[in-house]
């Protein structure tokens, strides 16, 4: 298969492909009539299972090693189980961060919404950002963590 025809197969791009052989991790033989690069069913195969990856959030790196523990014929599947755990913890803390951000956010527009516009005049910049936190409380009127 030519670039194009296994991009084509792998629903991919080609550049997409040429970025994988460049890291390394297709290997085509080259066609000694033209000198194109010819790709094999093994290459799709790890185009494939490198995509898939991607999608789950493994890095290019462990991709990389999870194909290599597989070509030394060892389960690559107890790291995948390990840096996945990892990923996922990482990614829902992302999302409690993201979720108190919105609060923050929401009660910053809350805030501004009575607060007048201002020049700056030597001592505030901008006063909605210097003075939301001033006056703000959740729903239940709590006030609110701005860490």
């Amino acid at each position: 298969m030519k670039v194009k025809d296994i991009a084509t197969a792998a629903d991919v791009t080609p550049d997409t492909v040429r970025f994988y052989t460049r890291e390394g991790l297709l290997q085509p033989t080259r066609n000694p009539d033209n000198n194109y690069q010819q790709y094999d069913a093994e290459d799709l195969r790890r185009l494939r299972f490198a995509r898939k990856a991607r999608q789950l959030g493994f890095s290019l790196v462990e991709v990389r090693q999870i194909l290599d523990q597989a070509d030394e014929h060892h389960s690559p599947c107890p790291m995948v189980r390990d840096v996945f755990q990892k990923r996922l913890a990482a990614v829902e803390e992302e999302i409690a961060q993201l979720q108190q951000l919105r609060e923050r956010m929401i009660s910053a527009l809350s805030a501004w919404q009575d607060m007048p516009d201002g020049m700056p005049d030597g001592h505030n910049i901008c006063r909605l950002i210097e003075r939301w936190d001033e006056s703000a409380t959740d729903r239940h009127g709590k006030e609110l963590s701005h860490e």
